[in-house]
């Protein structure tokens, strides 16, 4: 019982401590694996950044793009359902209990 009282107080305390880091410096950016990783072995190489083939940083393009590619994957998912879900034999199939 203590331990899991312990267990629930240093649980309550870390995330008391990520909101409040996140009051204290509100405007911090977070940058991704892209920008403080990935740039700067680019840099180094030689190849600076360029603009992507497809920018999908344009409104709801994004959201489009994951919409299409749900619909596709659930339409291909159902229409393949009794092949990735074959019915599972019974044990009494073709007895009757009468």
């Amino acid at each position: 019982m203590k331990r899991t009282f312990v267990g629930a107080i240093t649980f309550l305390a870390l995330v008391a401590l990520v909101v409040a880091s996140g009051w204290l410096v509100p405007d911090a950016k977070w940058t991704g694996v892209d920008e403080s990783v990935v740039e700067k072995f680019a840099k180094e190489a030689g190849r600076p950044p360029r603009e992507p083939f497809i920018n999908t940083d344009q409104g709801d393009l994004l959201l489009f793009l994951f919409l299409v590619a749900g619909t596709v994957g659930g339409f291909t998912a159902g229409y393949y359902y009794r092949s990735l879900f074959p019915p599972q034999p019974t044990a009494t199939s073709g007895t009757t209990n009468v």
